[in-house]
């Protein structure tokens, strides 16, 4: 899944790309998402996403809350939300299918 972003700038493609990406919302200048992950699978998780943000040069913040994974993504400083951002969203969307899915 890709968002268009250059061309029209009449067009708001974080929102756009937001919608593809179900769960996900805009919060200030991150995009968050809450999943609900027992500890194993908050571990696999965790180690598969750290592998594609590395290869992306992001740092998604991921905790642990009340049984659930909150994950927070977005610029260190304080600028808007790049390509790469909701590229990674869009990677963390699929290691969750794959850790939730029945083996």
């Amino acid at each position: 899944m890709r968002a268009l972003w250059g061309g029209r700038m009449d067009r708001d493609y974080l929102s756009d790309a937001l919608t593809l990406l179900g769960g996900w919302t805009r919060e200030g200048q991150q995009i968050k998402r809450t999943l609900i992950l027992d500890d194993t699978q908050h571990a696999a998780l965790t180690e598969r996403v750290k592998i594609i943000a590395d290869a992306l040069h992001l740092r998604p913040e991921i905790r642990r809350l009340d049984g659930h994974t909150q994950i927070k993504i977005g610029p260190r400083d304080a600028g808007e939300i790049t390509e790469g951002e909701v590229t990674l969203a869009a990677r963390i969307e699929d290691v969750y299918r794959a850790v939730t899915s029945p083996s």
